[in-house]
């Protein structure tokens, strides 16, 4: 922040203009003093002769005309129809259109509830109370809601990076040379007992994905689990695709797939897909891409058998079956 004295500010414009005003010197010469361009004080000296100091002070640079803008009563009736009738903004927009003859987009509204402070709830009630509680996913027995969902993730280079023989190391310089590609890691995960299985692939594909909730579904038949009544993903290609529905119509009762941009709706296998990344993919570093899929297929049979799992009272997932699966669970019981 530039303190009050400094050159170009309100107090070094009246110092520029008073050497032309008040000395008679040329603007050319002033303004080649003050390191300025000769236009911008010219129009410094204009703004003193009309307004005085009041014209050299900063002004905001919005438009004095916005055609387009609403019109006042507009703005009021929201405001109005927000406050007293507490409608959304979809129902205030619809109300101009049919009862004002007035359109504008819903997007438009929801800006000026916004500027106005109205655009939640508890903005409008009379004690701040939000009169909307978050509503919470439930699964209510194993296999009710089962989630599906694809990550990401770079492979690693062959005999390790940077992260392996640090900054400036050969392997760290062949990464401008050689290009790795990525893993798509597919999980599947369910919302009740939090049984999970992830695999390490190439792509991201309806085939693939098909491929994997056929073998998923045999992890899920060890634990007595036939049908899936709701599998939920998200709005992926993977997912959407007419071979994805027809393969997997016969083994759920619903495919339900999440509202976009909410992943919140998605949260248990989001959750999930972070327990790996912390605890095996960047655990530690790895000398190759099969060295690290190996070490996928290690840790998500730990994850179901060995690992506590606050969600199931400190014990893991595979404990909220009826059936011992792993004959190795016994000693970790």
């Amino acid at each position: 922040m530039t303190h009050r004295n400094a050159p170009l500010t309100v107090l070094g414009r009246q110092r520029a203009v008073a050497q032309v005003i008040q000395r008679g010197r040329p603007i050319a010469h002033v303004a080649a003093e003050f390191h300025i361009a000769r236009s911008i004080l010219s129009k410094w000296v204009g703004r003193f002769r009309e307004h005085g100091e009041f014209g050299l002070e900063d002004h905001s640079s919005t438009p004095a005309n916005r055609p387009t803008r609403l019109p006042v009563w507009v703005v009021e009736l929201i405001e109005f129809w927000r406050r007293k009738k507490k409608w959304s903004a979809r129902r205030i927009a619809r109300e101009l259109a049919d009862g004002h003859q007035y359109r504008c987009c819903v997007r438009t509204v929801t800006r000026w509830l916004d500027r106005l402070g109205l655009n939640r709830i508890r903005d409008i009630t009379p004690d701040g109370e939000n009169l909307r509680s978050p509503g919470k996913i439930i699964a209510c027995y194993p296999s009710h809601m089962v989630h599906m969902d694809v990550k990401k993730i770079g492979k690693p280079r062959d005999g390790g990076g940077w992260w392996a023989h640090g900054r400036g190391s050969a392997q760290d310089k062949k990464k401008h040379r050689q290009r790795v590609g990525y893993t798509y890691l597919h999980s599947i995960i369910d919302g009740f007992s939090r049984l999970a299985y992830t695999e390490a692939l190439e792509d991201e594909t309806a085939a693939t994905s098909i491929a994997f909730f056929h073998r998923a579904r045999a992890l899920f038949a060890a634990h007595a689990i036939t049908r899936i009544p709701r599998l939920v993903t998200d709005n992926g290609s993977n997912y959407t695709a007419k071979a994805f529905q027809r393969s997997t119509s016969a083994f759920i009762g619903r495919h339900q797939r999440t509202r976009i941009y909410n992943p919140r709706h998605h949260g248990k296998v989001e959750r999930y897909q972070r327990i790996p990344t912390d605890e095996c993919l960047y655990a530690r570093a790895h000398a190759s891409e099969n060295e690290r899929r190996e070490a996928i297929a290690v840790w998500v049979h730990h994850y179901d058998y060995h690992r506590p799992h606050t969600a199931c009272g400190d014990q893991p997932p595979a404990s909220r079956f009826h059936t011992g699966v792993d004959n190795v669970m016994a000693i970790y019981s």
